[in-house]
């Protein structure tokens, strides 16, 4: 698994989001999404080049850990060939990949394979940046299987990176983006290993879900203004990344929530990380050790 939602990027945007005041949707939360007013247009994620994978493995496996359900109708011939056909698909094709899912499951609405059909839809996607059907299908996978963890985790954090604070909805969707975080937290350290999967990439897969998990819950918090909950949950992010980078916006994150919690030195050590990376972030997360380094001058820090 890699890192799905670097694929779309406005840096900038993103973090004016961020940077706009205390917490873009704490006048929301207290009354009315349409309370917030200094909010720019919506959020989005950098790029660092990472490409997408499949959520998980082209087969009925990959709904494994599903909670128990109505056995599903034995697959005809034909809908075993047509699946079979899709499989022979190579992943990276997401071109025909897409119109392939979507017919299979609009002809054959009550197969077994359809929760491995959505996960593919989610992660294409996602590949080609179209967040709202990726988001449509989610919502399908995991109504199908509601302990599917990479994609509660997904479903997580890119709810809470691509929020739109003006939209009548937003607090709605801040809040259903804490829901899938904290089950994908709650479900993965309960998950059985695969037999078609070894330990390594087993462990893997749990600490990216995790990592994603983590991140979209510390930036509800975050957007909510609630930083003492942030921080950890940001910090855990950080710490159950399993690639060989962090992702350069959980640090900024991390940065940002312990400036507002007047953690100044915290901060500056989370923006000189996030700023040691390759990323679109770069010129922001040197803004932020100013930011800080400036803070601490003039205020007080907060004891931790």
């Amino acid at each position: 698994m890699t890192r799905y939602l670097n694929q779309w990027a406005s840096a900038s945007a993103f973090a004016a989001i961020l940077m706009c005041g205390p917490s873009v949707l704490l006048a929301g939360a207290q009354s009315t999404p349409q309370g917030t007013q200094s909010s720019p247009a919506q959020q989005q994620q950098p790029n660092d080049n990472k490409q997408p994978a499949p959520l998980s493995m082209d087969s009925p496996q990959g709904a494994a850990s599903s909670p128990a359900l109505a056995p599903p109708a034995p697959a005809s011939p034909e809908e075993e060939a047509a699946f079979k056909a899709f499989q022979a698909v190579p992943v990276t094709d997401t071109d025909k990949r897409i119109p392939m899912a979507e017919q299979f499951v609009q002809k054959y609405p009550q197969s077994r394979y359809r929760a491995v059909m959505y996960e593919n839809l989610v992660s294409g996607y996602l590949a080609k940046q179209e967040v709202p059907k990726m988001l449509e299908a989610g919502e399908k996978a995991i109504a199908l299987n509601p302990n599917d963890t990479p994609i509660l985790g997904l479903m997580g954090q890119t709810l809470a990176r691509t929020l739109n604070p003006k939209s009548p909805d937003a607090l709605q969707q801040l809040n259903k983006a804490e829901q899938y975080s904290k089950r994908a937290i709650e479900v993965t350290p309960t998950l059985t290993k695969p037999a078609e999967l070894s330990d390594e990439q087993f462990n893997n897969a749990k600490n990216n879900a995790l990592e994603m998990a983590y991140s979209g819950l510390g930036l509800v918090y975050l957007q909510k203004g609630k930083y003492a909950d942030a921080i950890p949950a940001l910090e855990q992010s950080v710490k159950t990344d399993p690639h060989p980078e962090p992702d350069p916006v959980n640090l900024y994150l991390l940065g940002l929530a312990n400036e507002k919690a007047s953690h100044f030195d915290a901060a500056v050590k989370a923006y000189t990380q996030c700023a040691a990376l390759q990323s679109t972030l770069q010129s922001n997360c040197k803004n932020g050790i100013e930011s800080a380094k400036k803070a601490s001058s003039t205020q007080l820090s907060a004891p931790n």
